[in-house]
């Protein structure tokens, strides 16, 4: 019997909104929901592992990948380069489980191109003085980094619309509660268990 296909779920939303701390916090609640690894030239951060959090890469080692066309996205962020190792996310939907990935908002409209089906959320503030707070709270940003980042989260707010859902990060527990409704709403949705059982009856007759 055919498996129907995995969803890919991408989530994202400005930098300092919180979508590390919602996915770490959804794994508990969706145990079978697999994390893609995105590269980047970034400098780690206290406490993160290079293949865990990221793939940390070289910029040479990274245009390479783009030459080599092995990245579903990518996207430079403040002077950094960010993507999705393409392989690994294509194999995983193919074997019928779902992907989420946790990109900024240039790399999710790239994912869009060429996965419309996605479902794409984008993860917003409570408001705009909540997002600058938690950017200053890291204690890694400078002032010109924060006015930075502040700049480019009043546009990607404004493509908002370019999603399917929008869950606020007021609380992490809740949004993680709003994630997961989305997936299983659609999972649910006629049309993919329309295709599922049509499957299923070529399969039989």
């Amino acid at each position: 019997m055919k498996h129907d296909r995995g969803l890919l779920i991408v989530l994202s939303g400005p930098s300092g909104v919180g979508k590390g701390t919602v996915c770490a916090a959804l794994r508990p609640h969706m145990k079978d929901l697999v994390y893609s690894v995105s590269a980047t030239t970034r400098t780690p951060r206290t406490g993160e592992v290079d293949g865990v959090n990221y793939f940390f890469k070289t910029k040479e080692q990274f245009k390479h990948m783009i030459e080599n066309d092995q990245l579903l996205e990518w996207a430079e962020y403040v002077g950094n380069f960010y993507g999705t190792p393409r392989g690994f996310v294509e194999d995983t939907l193919a074997s019928g489980r779902d992907v989420i990935l946790e990109i900024e908002v240039q790399g999710a409209l790239q994912v869009k191109e060429k996965f419309p089906e996605g479902i794409f959320v984008f993860l917003a503030p409570p408001d705009l003085k909540e997002l600058r707070s938690r950017i200053t709270g890291r204690g890694t940003e400078t002032e010109e980094s924060i006015h930075n980042r502040m700049t480019m989260a009043k546009a990607e707010i404004e493509l908002m619309d370019r999603y399917n859902y929008v869950v606020v990060n007021d609380e992490v527990d809740k949004a993680c509660e709003r994630i997961e409704a989305i997936v299983v709403a659609e999972h649910c949705k006629k049309e993919r268990q329309i295709a599922k059982y049509r499957n299923w009856i070529e399969e039989v007759f």
